[in-house]
């Protein structure tokens, strides 16, 4: 059965796509939730009128989603859970968790219905989520599970790569053999008696 999405659909196609699926999953579930309209010849005509709103509201949608991406890519989270002495837990963190987190601790609203886990998790430990904000627009956190009465705070900020560490090309720089003369700057600071204490 052919219908006209009018939202994305993960795995089936974003707004105004025409996607062919299955009778059942369009009369049980995509046309009762409005996440779908039958493809008749007057829907397609009013399709075509709309493409550009369509692609516009994309767009900034599009922008939108990119700067939340940036807002939690490379970061990381901490959850605090049940666990055994041997890191086992008492349960499993589901998307449902990972996304009450990154509100809490980055400020950033997201889908739980997007992420993916990377299977299952039960232990303690850092496991990376790809979270989808739109569409093709992902980011990856880092979510750091630990015991309970843990400080959070502490424990992402743990987990977290270290941002201020000096850059790698300047570490491979003052390695090698070659050295570059230096510029004005650095010889003037050269030049300065030493002061001392």
């Amino acid at each position: 059965m052919k219908v006209i999405l009018t939202q994305e659909v993960k795995g089936r196609g974003n707004e105004g796509d025409v996607v062919d699926v299955a009778r059942g999953f369009a009369v049980n579930y995509l046309l009762p939730r409005k996440m779908a309209i039958q493809a008749t010849s007057g829907n397609i005509k009013q399709l075509d009128s709309r493409k550009g709103n369509i692609q516009k509201r994309n767009d900034d949608r599009r922008v939108v989603a990119e700067g939340a991406a940036g807002l939690i890519a490379g970061k990381a989270v901490a959850i605090a859970v049940r666990a055994g002495e041997d890191g086992k837990l008492f349960g499993s963190v589901t998307p449902l968790m990972v996304e009450a987190a990154v509100l809490a601790q980055l400020g950033v609203e997201v889908d739980h219905r997007k992420m993916d886990l990377h299977g299952h998790i039960k232990k303690t430990g850092d496991y990376p989520v790809t979270v989808g904000v739109f569409s093709d627009v992902k980011a990856e956190v880092l979510v750091r599970v630990v015991a309970e009465g843990t400080d959070l705070k502490a424990a992402a900020a743990q987990a977290a790569p270290v941002e201020e560490a000096a850059p790698v090309d300047e570490t491979v720089e003052a390695e090698s053999d070659d050295v570059d003369e230096p510029d004005d700057a650095d010889e003037s600071a050269l030049n300065e008696p030493a002061v001392e204490a």
